[in-house]
C-alpha cells in the first residue's frame, strides 16, 4: 500500500505554513489529471476547492445537462413514435422530478468519483475553503496558510449577469438554476441565443414548455456561417420554438404570470409574458476574490487571467487552466491546458496553446459538430478557399433515420489543399466530425479522405464525397 506523503511546515509572523510542492486552486476538468500527474512525479500537492469537486463540467455543466438532453430526446422520439410505424397506446409524460433524480444520481456518481480518486492519490491533499493568494507563492484558506512553488488556478466561470433595466426586482435563472429545476416552466423566456440558450430551448420545449429565445444580434450563434445558424433557427422554429432576433433593448417586470420582458425590435416594442427566465448571454471567470492583485497576476478588463502560450501568467511559478484563462470555454479546452502544462512541466515537451485546433459541439438534436474556421473567417484570414456541402436530405443514413434536417460544410485551402475548418449540423455531427479533426491535425491533405474507403450507411461516409464536390476557388 502507497503510503501518504504530508505536507512539510514552517512558522511565518506566528502561523504556521505548511509547505507543498504545489497548488491547485478548483477542481475543475484540469485540476484531476493534474493532481495525478504531479504526485505521480513524486510531489506533494494541496488540492482546494470551496464548493463541488468536479467543477462546472461536472456539477451545471456537460454532465447534467446531456443526460437531461438524453432524455429530451426520449420524450421527442416518443412524441414522433407514430412516423416510425410504432404506437404507444398511452400517450407519453413527462416526469420532470425522475428526470432531476436521474441527472443527481450521475452527477452525483461523478463527483464522488473524482473526490475519492484525488484523496486516494499518495501525496495530495484535499483543502475545502475559499483560497486568496497572500503573494506569489502563499495562499490562505481560511485560517490556513499554504505555501508553493507551484501553483496552478483552475477555478472556472459562471453566469455573466448582464445590466438591464428592472432586472435586479425580478427572480431570474442561471444555467446552474435550470439543472436543479424539478417542474416544467410553462413559459420559460430564454435571454441569449448561443449554445447554453439554445440547448436549454429546445430540451425544455420537448419537455413541455412553451419557449421563447431573445437574441441581441441578427441571427442565432453568430460565430457559425450564415447558412449554420439559419438551419438551427429552422430546426428550432419547427418545434415550436419562438425566436426573436435583433433585440436592442430590453426591460424587467414583474407579471402575474411570473415575468414580463418588454423587447424592443428595430424601433419596435414588444411585451412578452412568462412563467420563468433564463439569463444566457455569456460567461464569467470566477477570479474576483482570489486577491489576485497581491501575486502580482494580471487579468484583462473581464477578469479572465492574462497567460502566455504555455499558459504562465504574469507571475513566476503560477499557470491558469480551464474557463478562468479566456483561452478556451469548454471542457476539452481546459483538459487540454491540463496535457499542455503536464507536457511541458513533466515530460521535457514545448507545447502551446495555439498548436491546438478549435473544436466544439453544440448539443442541440441534431447536434452541430465544428472544426476550425468556417468561410467567413478564411476569407478574412487572406487564404483563397474551396467550399463543399451536402445537405442531410441528401445523405442515405439520415433519411434512414428520419432525421434529415441540417447539412455538412467544409472549407478547404485551395492553394495547398489544406482543410481549414468544416461543420457537421445532423445526427451524429458531434461524432462524425472527428474524422476532419484528425485529418486536420495529421496537416494531411483533403484528398486523404476522398482515398479513404468509409463504411455504408454512415454519415461519415459521405464526407469524401463532399470533398469530391468541391466549388471553384473564391
Amino acid at each position: 500500500m502507497n503510503k501518504k506523503i504530508e505536507p512539510t511546515s514552517a512558522t511565518t509572523s506566528g502561523k504556521q505554513t505548511e509547505i507543498f510542492d504545489a497548488i491547485i486552486i478548483g477542481t475543475g476538468q484540469a485540476a484531476p489529471a493534474l493532481a495525478n500527474r504531479l504526485t505521480a512525479s513524486g510531489m506533494r500537492i494541496a488540492v482546494i476547492e470551496r464548493s463541488s469537486v468536479g467543477g462546472t463540467c461536472v456539477n451545471t455543466g456537460c454532465t447534467p445537462t446531456k443526460t437531461m438532453v438524453a432524455s429530451a430526446y426520449v420524450a421527442r422520439m416518443a412524441a414522433r413514435a407514430a412516423e416510425y410505424g410504432v404506437v404507444l397506446h398511452h400517450p407519453p409524460a413527462i416526469d420532470m422530478k425522475a428526470i432531476k433524480a436521474r441527472v443527481d444520481k450521475i452527477v452525483q456518481t461523478d463527483r464522488v468519483g473524482l473526490e475519492n480518486w484525488m484523496t486516494g492519490m499518495p501525496g495530495c491533499t484535499l483543502i475545502r475553503g475559499h483560497a486568496r493568494f497572500e503573494s506569489g507563492n502563499e495562499v490562505c484558506v481560511d485560517d490556513r496558510r499554504i505555501k508553493a512553488n507551484k501553483i496552478f488556478i483552475n477555478v472556472g466561470g459562471r453566469a455573466f449577469i448582464p445590466d438591464a433595466v428592472g432586472l435586479e426586482n425580478i427572480s431570474y435563472l442561471t444555467n446552474t438554476d435550470m439543472v436543479a429545476l424539478d417542474i416544467v416552466p410553462s413559459h420559460l423566456i430564454i435571454v441569449g441565443g448561443s449554445y447554453i440558450g439554445l440547448e436549454f430551448a429546445q430540451m425544455f420545449r420537448r419537455f413541455g414548455s412553451s419557449v421563447t429565445v431573445i437574441e441581441r444580434g441578427s441571427r442565432l450563434i453568430a460565430r457559425e456561417d450564415e447558412e449554420v445558424s439559419a438551419q438551427i433557427k429552422d430546426i428550432l422554429s419547427n418545434e415550436d420554438i419562438s425566436i426573436m432576433l435583433d433585440a436592442e433593448e430590453l426591460q424587467f417586470q414583474k407579471h402575474a404570470a411570473g415575468v414580463a420582458v418588454n423587447v424592443k425590435c428595430k424601433n419596435d416594442w414588444k411585451k412578452i409574458s412568462g412563467s420563468h427566465l433564463l439569463i444566457a448571454v455569456g460567461r464569467r471567470p470566477n477570479t474576483d476574490d482570489l486577491g489576485l492583485d497581491k501575486a502580482g497576476i494580471e487579468t484583462d478588463t473581464m477578469g479572465y487571467i492574462t497567460v502566455d502560450e504555455q499558459l504562465r501568467t504574469t507571475a513566476n511559478g503560477v499557470w491558469a487552466l480551464g474557463d478562468c484563462n479566456g483561452r478556451g470555454a469548454f471542457t476539452h479546452t481546459a483538459y487540454n491546458d491540463f496535457e499542455i502544462v503536464a507536457a511541458n512541466l513533466l515530460d521535457g515537451e514545448t507545447r502551446c496553446v495555439s498548436d491546438r485546433i478549435p473544436a466544439y459541439a453544440l448539443y442541440i438534436d441534431p447536434p452541430l459538430g465544428r472544426v476550425g474556421m468556417t468561410a467567413t473567417q478564411a476569407k478574412k484570414a487572406g487564404r483563397k478557399i474551396r467550399v463543399g456541402t451536402r445537405q442531410m436530405t441528401r445523405v442515405a443514413r439520415a433519411i434512414e433515420k428520419g432525421e434529415t434536417q441540417g447539412s455538412m460544410r467544409v472549407v478547404v485551402d485551395a492553394e495547398t489543399n489544406e482543410i481549414l475548418g468544416a461543420a457537421i449540423l445532423g445526427p451524429g455531427g458531434d461524432e462524425a466530425i472527428h474524422a476532419i479533426l484528425a485529418t486536420m491535425a495529421a496537416k494531411a491533405p483533403y484528398t486523404q479522405l476522398t482515398h479513404t474507403m468509409a463504411i455504408h450507411p454512415t454519415l461519415s461516409e459521405l464526407i469524401p464525397t463532399m470533398l469530391g464536390e468541391l466549388s471553384n476557388p473564391q
